[in-house]
């Protein structure tokens, strides 16, 4: 579905608050049955043109199956935003993304993502604001406060402030003295999507371990898709009162179990290291490559028990939850070696 948004619209929408409040004033709230499948939740929330905002922490409790479904239903002119932003280069490198709000992109001790590199040098997509993250965290929890900013000394001593259009410095309005602050607008993505452990039918949804963004997120996006290793019922979330996400900003929930996968979710399964180097090391390493590495594990995959099957089965998602309880302590972690064959390319 292509809204036909112009960049002009698109830069303003990003701070519009009183479009955002009168986008989530005319939500539907009610307390209803919002399962569906991943493709229709895709189809139907995921619009061309959208300010998209990546979620979790770069390959841990990340939705990267629901990823690759935006990736093979072809979603166009794709803004990204989000912090940190790790699963943005291949999106652009499919044509998914053209625009980007940068915090930050890595992938940590498995290298450098050239493709990412390459993408913006070749102006495959645009940089329209570039952010530290705790301004762009800071963005998010001004929407989620219904506060059209917060003042801050988040960006004071960089040249940050001159690469973004949002950013204004002004001196404390509540001091007497000259006080510099960074005043941060309220941001709001149009969508996200959310891994979690736990959902139930209605959107109410629990987060084990870091939650990120997500839960400001949630309340900031105009639209919210679910996706969740388990749909439990209603009573188990509201008996122990430990819903992180309330229903009422959910749009569409779906049953994903390993969601999260090639990464890491916390309390069921480690992440896939060896995919991952080989994505950044060689995979990023023309486009060509990226091409062919995406064509193989997304293209050519349907959903995410077709990805497992294809990186080996039952063995590797065994392999993934023994490493991941040792890794939490709920296992003997001498009883299983974190060893692994790590993937070097070779280099003409």
């Amino acid at each position: 579905m292509d809204h036909k948004y112009s960049n002009e619209d698109h830069l303003k929408r990003l701070i519009d608050y009183r479009d955002a409040r009168e986008f989530h004033l005319k939500k539907d709230r009610r307390k209803r049955d919002k399962r569906m499948s991943l493709s229709e939740a895709i189809a139907e929330f995921v619009w061309d043109g959208d300010i998209f905002a990546e979620t979790g922490f770069s390959y841990v409790r990340s939705p990267i199956q629901a990823y690759f479904e935006l990736v093979r239903q072809q979603k166009k002119n794709l803004t990204g935003i989000g912090s940190p932003m790790s699963n943005t280069s291949y999106m652009m490198s499919r044509g998914c993304m053209t625009g980007l709000h940068l915090s930050y992109v890595g992938v940590e001790m498995r290298g450098n993502d050239k493709n990412f590199a390459r993408m913006i040098k070749e102006k495959y997509a645009q940089i329209y604001s570039i952010w530290s993250h705790g301004s762009m965290a800071q963005g998010f929890k001004a929407a989620q406060l219904g506060s059209p900013c917060i003042a801050s000394k988040q960006l004071l001593g960089t040249d940050m402030v001159t690469k973004n259009p949002y950013v204004k410095v002004i001196n404390n309005p509540v001091s007497d003295e000259e006080d510099p602050v960074c005043m941060i607008p309220a941001l709001f993505p149009d969508v996200c999507i959310i891994h979690v452990q736990q959902a139930d039918r209605y959107g109410n949804a629990v987060i084990y371990g870091p939650a990120i963004n997500d839960v400001a997120l949630a309340a900031a996006c105009r639209k919210v898709i679910i996706t969740a290793e388990r749909i439990v019922p209603e009573m188990t979330i509201r008996d122990k009162g430990n819903a992180s996400i309330p229903f009422w900003y959910v749009d569409a929930v779906v049953e994903l179990p390993y969601g999260a996968y090639p990464g890491c979710c916390p309390g069921h399964y480690y992440w896939n290291r060896e995919w991952w180097e080989f994505l950044v090391r060689i995979g990023t390493y023309t486009h060509e490559n990226m091409l062919d590495y995406t064509d193989n594990w997304i293209m050519n995959t349907k959903d995410q028990y077709d990805f497992i099957e294809k990186a080996g089965g039952i063995r590797v998602i065994d392999h993934a939850r023994r490493l991941v309880e040792a890794a939490e302590g709920v296992a003997d972690d001498t009883a299983i070696s974190f060893h692994y064959q790590e993937v070097i390319p070779k280099r003409d």
